[in-house]
Order: structure tokens, then C-alpha cells, then sequence
């Protein structure tokens, strides 16, 4: 028992120790002015409650010039997209999306620990008039996006289209991509789905034929965004199931992102992976198999034509045997056992003698000699 009580007593301190530091640190926290308390307050709520900003060191600027932009209340570490749109203003945004901006000259940039960012942008002149804005958006991740007013010195004004009334459309259910990939996906053809989602007037106005933007994005780029108008009418209070086309390019393959937006606000994302045309990688290891062994066949073929070829000459081939006509008329004729001798009447008595042909491998001139026929008369 002696043993065990030891240990267990600095133990017991050292709680008594922490919680009198922790009513220590309560009694001065309490007891702490008014105005100190309050800023500690409304510093904490402007963290809670901090919007993305965006501001400019320059409101106008004309072509080729620079200006600084600066951000505050970012997610942290968050990918940014900056550009310079026409069309657009800080209440109703950036009207016909991307299109309207001046992609090529866009920045991007990544908010720091805080979720603020410095960086300088270029000027240059939007496709469209303006009134024109400093648009800024992430890229990945929740999206947010916030707009400055900026004039582009030179370039065009015109005014805004006006709005189409108290109409307010809202996506009601979740998003999908409806379809699937033929044959023709897996060669490379540009693949294509339908994004479908229902809809709801939330306005007072009715909505007829509302247009809108189908943006595709793939990794850490922006999204492109195209129009796309759906034909009808949605009263105020209705709802209806909407189905768009959405269409990648030729070979597109991995994970892209497709968004919905109206009036300027992104009302929903789909995520759409796509798969890789293994069509086309088969494709291209045929020919490479095909086409060095066509062109080896052509060469050989060239090759065996324009090759010398060798000259047949009388000492290369040898002598010739002499034909069979002529070894017969110089070869003197045998003269038969029932022809008399010649000088002699005498006829040949006695049974005739059979006659044998001569063998093929002796010649005339190599039979023996007592058999060997004369020219010479009878003596």
C-alpha cells in the first residue's frame, strides 16, 4: 500500500496545478476591458464570416499596361483564375461566361495561408464591350468566384441585355449524365452524354425558353463554357426536368467536370470520368507492324529487280553431248549374219544366228575387236 500511494500524489499536483492555471486564465479573460473582449469578437466573426474581395491598384488602365490585384477571405491554399471579362458587372456577373474574357491573358494564382493573394495582371481588350470587370474564380475545389470593376481605356461600351424579368430558376435534384460511348468513342470520337436535372421557378415571373451555360473542365484548367437554350416555358411556382447535350472533344480521356450555370451563378457539378480510346492505341501498334513490313517487302522486291544477274558462258557449261542423229550416221552399219560376205554367192545355211543389241555404255569404237565389223571387202 506504501508502494502505491507514492506515485499517485505529484499525479494529483499536477491536476491541481492545471485547473487553477485554467481559472486563472478565465478570471483574466472575464475580468478584461469591454473594448478588447468586443475586438477579440468581431475579429472572430469577421473570420467566420469573411467573403472572397478582390481589389485593384488601378480602376482603368488601357491596353498593354499592368495592374496588381489583391485578395482577401480565399480558402487557403486555393487555385485562382484571373481575367479581364466584358459584359459583366459585380451584381449580375460575367454575362456569356468565360467566352467574354480575355482567356489568353489570364493568370493564375494560389492563395496563401491565410487566404490572401498579390499578383499582377495584364491588360488587354475582351472580346466583347465593356462595362468590364476583373473576374476572379477558383479553379478547383468549392467554388467561389468575385468581380472588381475595371475600365479598359479605348474599348467599346454598350449596355447590358436587359434581364427577363422576376423569373428565378433553381436546381431541385441532383444532377446526372445520362448515355454511353459507342464504338466509334473507343476510335477517338468526341464523347457525349446528356446532363438532366430538374428545375424550379422560385421567381414570380414565369421563365420562357431560358438559356443556359454547360461548362466542361478537365484537371486544373478552367471550365469552357457554351451555351445551350432549352425550348419551353417554366411558370412561376413550376418545375420541369430539363436535358441538355454535353460533348467533349475528339480523344478526350480522364476525369472532367461538367457545371451548369444561369444567370451568371453555378447552380450544379457533375463529376464525368471518360475512358481512355484504346482503339486508337491499337491502331497505331498495327501500323507500326504494317508498314516496315510492307516496306521490306517493297525493297526486296526492287532489290531482286535491279540485281546483275550472271552471264552464261560455252567454257562454264561444259561440252556438249553431240545429238543422237549424228552419232548415228558417222557409226559405219553392222552388217547381218543372213547378208552374204560381199564377192561370195553363197547363201547362209543352218538356223539364223540371234542378233543382240549392243550395250549402251560400249561405243562403237570401244567394242571388242574380234567382234568389231569391217569395211573391207571379202579377201
Amino acid at each position: 500500500m506504501t508502494g502505491q500511494a507514492g506515485p499517485a500524489a505529484p499525479r494529483s499536483a499536477r491536476h491541481r496545478w492545471a485547473a487553477a492555471l485554467f481559472v486563472a486564465l478565465l478570471a483574466a479573460l472575464l475580468s478584461a476591458p469591454p473594448a478588447l473582449r468586443a475586438t477579440g469578437a468581431a475579429a472572430v466573426t469577421r473570420t467566420v464570416d469573411a467573403k472572397p474581395g478582390v481589389t485593384l491598384s488601378k480602376q482603368q488602365a488601357g491596353k498593354g499596361g499592368e495592374i496588381t490585384v489583391k485578395g482577401s477571405g480565399w480558402r487557403p491554399k486555393a487555385l485562382l483564375m484571373m481575367l479581364i471579362c466584358g459584359r459583366a458587372t459585380p451584381e449580375r456577373g460575367v454575362i456569356g461566361g468565360t467566352n467574354s474574357c480575355v482567356n489568353a491573358e489570364g493568370r493564375a494564382v494560389t492563395t496563401d495561408a491565410e487566404g490572401a493573394f498579390r499578383k499582377k495582371l495584364p491588360v488587354a481588350e475582351p472580346p466583347v464591350p465593356c462595362p468590364c470587370v476583373v473576374h476572379v474564380a477558383t479553379v478547383t475545389g468549392e467554388q467561389a468566384a468575385a468581380d472588381a470593376v475595371f475600365v479598359v481605356a479605348g474599348h467599346p461600351l454598350a449596355a447590358l441585355p436587359k434581364e427577363t424579368g422576376g423569373g428565378r430558376l433553381a436546381v431541385l435534384a441532383t444532377t446526372r449524365l445520362e448515355g454511353d460511348s459507342g464504338i466509334l468513342t473507343w476510335f477517338g470520337a468526341p464523347p457525349a452524354r446528356h446532363l438532366v436535372f430538374t428545375v424550379g421557378n422560385l421567381g414570380s415571373d414565369p421563365v420562357k425558353d431560358p438559356v443556359f451555360e454547360i461548362g466542361t473542365a478537365h484537371g486544373v484548367f478552367a471550365p469552357q463554357w457554351e451555351e445551350r437554350q432549352w425550348r419551353g416555358t417554366i411558370a412561376s411556382g413550376r418545375k420541369a426536368q430539363i436535358r441538355l447535350p454535353v460533348e467533349l472533344t475528339a480523344g478526350a480521356h480522364g476525369d472532367y467536370q461538367v457545371s451548369l450555370k444561369y444567370g451568371g451563378k453555378v447552380l450544379a457539378e457533375q463529376p464525368w470520368g471518360v475512358g481512355r480510346p484504346w482503339g486508337v492505341t491499337l491502331f497505331w501498334i498495327l501500323l507500326c507492324l504494317v508498314v516496315p513490313a510492307a516496306v521490306f517487302r517493297i525493297g526486296m522486291a526492287i532489290v531482286d529487280k535491279v540485281r546483275p544477274r550472271p552471264s552464261r558462258t560455252p567454257g562454264r557449261t561444259g561440252r556438249r553431248r553431240p545429238p543422237a542423229a549424228d552419232a548415228t550416221a558417222k557409226t559405219p552399219k553392222r552388217r547381218s549374219a543372213r547378208e552374204p560376205a560381199a564377192g561370195t554367192g553363197a547363201a547362209p545355211t543352218g538356223p539364223l544366228p540371234t542378233t543382240t543389241a549392243a550395250l549402251p555404255w560400249f561405243t562403237p569404237d570401244s567394242a571388242p575387236s574380234g567382234n568389231r565389223p569391217t569395211t573391207k571387202g571379202h579377201s
